[in-house]
């Protein structure tokens, strides 16, 4: 029996995540008062119940049941039903975002503006991200790479390389990417933005990415970046890090930024990391 309770930030894709773990076969339960949680566990793990997996999904919508959720998790430990605990982690700029892009108001923002609202949660889910198995932070995802993340973990059920890895382009004349842990700057690489059949397209097509790594420079710079992610990833994952976010920079964000992204992306795919690609400039002028 797999029970996993799934839990995080408001807007942080707890839908998107119990829609996907359905689609994998789990029995899910959302928005579960969390002094449930218990009895609900006494019934699933009854001898002769016939799930196998199931998701529980809480979160702070009603506060002032969600004072459970710490004496849930302790009943649980001191019944020795065995469970798992995802944490749905997002960086603050993107919720608020989020929030105002489905004009949706914070479940604690009744009272004040939404990243107030969002400090208060925060503060709140602190101690329970750091009880969780695994953190996943979907500042970087759209809902379906969110989906697809879920079913590569849940649905292999690997978890042998804990950590999930987003490799984000972006063009520093845009601004930096804030949330990276490692940014490389690719700036001194092939330019097409020069080459006037080149200049409007993307890195995402093989013309432009034929250019940018056809010269010595690249291939040899490409090799060096991808010997040190291999050796980077590991300590960051014996020190406990279940998220790094890979920012690559150029000028503009389309060309070679956009290349070296998907070059990486791919060979940490195929090494059996968890990967999330996004180009975030690329379709800026």
């Amino acid at each position: 029996m797999k029970f996993l309770i799934v839990t995080g930030l408001s807007g942080s894709g707890k839908s998107e995540t119990m829609n996907a773990l359905e689609d994998v076969g789990f029995y899910c339960v959302d928005n579960l008062p969390p002094a449930l949680i218990g009895k609900f566990a006494e019934l699933c793990f009854k001898p002769d119940d016939s799930l196998d997996k199931v998701a529980i999904g809480v979160d702070i919508r009603g506060i002032q049941y969600f004072k459970d959720f710490d004496e849930s998790l302790k009943h649980l430990r001191e019944q020795n039903y065995p469970f798992e605990m995802l944490f749905l982690d997002c960086n603050d700029d993107i919720l608020l975002k989020r929030y105002k892009m489905t004009r949706r108001n914070h479940p604690l923002a009744k009272d004040v503006q939404i990243p107030e609202g969002i400090k208060r949660e925060r503060k709140i889910m602190k101690q329970f991200m750091a009880q969780a198995d695994s953190v996943i932070d979907t500042s970087n995802m759209k809902p379906k790479d969110l989906q697809r993340e879920i079913k590569k973990i849940y649905l292999k059920g690997d978890e042998s390389l804990n950590i999930t890895i987003s490799v984000v382009s972006f063009g520093f004349k845009h601004g930096i990417l804030t949330d990276a842990d490692l940014v490389f700057d690719v700036r001194f690489l092939p330019n097409p933005f020069y080459i006037e059949e080149l200049k409007y397209r993307t890195g995402d097509e093989e013309d432009v990415a034929s250019y940018v790594m056809n010269s010595p420079i690249s291939t040899e710079f490409y090799e060096k970046l991808l010997d040190m992610i291999h050796f980077l990833i590991p300590q960051y994952v014996e020190e406990g890090k279940q998220h790094l976010v890979i920012g690559i920079g150029c000028t503009g964000g389309r060309h070679r930024s956009v290349t070296i992204t998907n070059l990486l992306a791919k060979d940490l795919d195929e090494k059996g990391y968890r990967v999330v690609k996004k180009h975030r400039d690329s379709t800026l002028a």
